[in-house]
């Protein structure tokens, strides 16, 4: 989708995620800006995955309200004003920085353009969110940063 861009202030694409946002620092997570979102997209999803662990989800966010532009601020997955939340792969609602066992590893933050909500209940693992967004994304846009314990 020509225009649909995903951003962060907290990182550079394809640079490092800062400590803060890990399980090594505060694992707070990252401020995000997006822009260009399709017309007729009734919701947002965001899925962060990391494809160096076989698709580990460290974050899913549901039925974010749709806007041409918008933002998350640092922090934001563990305040009173998120958004409904999944269940990423350490089995907690909300964020879950990199932590990768060894090497470094790419983080893709996706946020994908639905032309409905999907109103899934409770906290949704990523399969459910997945499964219900087929035939509903009109667009999306990524953003790939990496992180490396130690050194």
């Amino acid at each position: 989708m020509p225009g649909f861009t995903l951003t962060s202030s907290s990182f550079q694409p394809g640079g490092s995620i800062p400590r803060r946002h890990t399980c090594d620092g505060e694992d707070v997570s990252p401020a995000l800006a997006w822009q260009g979102v399709p017309d007729g997209a009734a919701s947002l999803v965001l899925i962060v995955d990391d494809p160096d662990a076989g698709g580990f989800v460290h974050w899913l966010v549901v039925d974010l309200t749709a806007s041409a532009t918008g933002s998350l601020p640092e922090g934001w997955s563990a305040t009173p004003d998120a958004a409904q939340q999944g269940t990423n792969d350490f089995r907690r609602v909300g964020w879950g920085g990199p932590c990768p066992p060894s090497g470094t590893h790419r983080y893709v933050f996706t946020l994908s353009a639905l032309d409905a909500p999907l109103e899934i209940a409770g906290a949704p693992r990523a399969a459910e969110i997945r499964t219900a967004m087929a035939g509903h994304v009109l667009g999306g846009a990524t953003l790939e940063a990496t992180y490396r314990r130690g050194g």
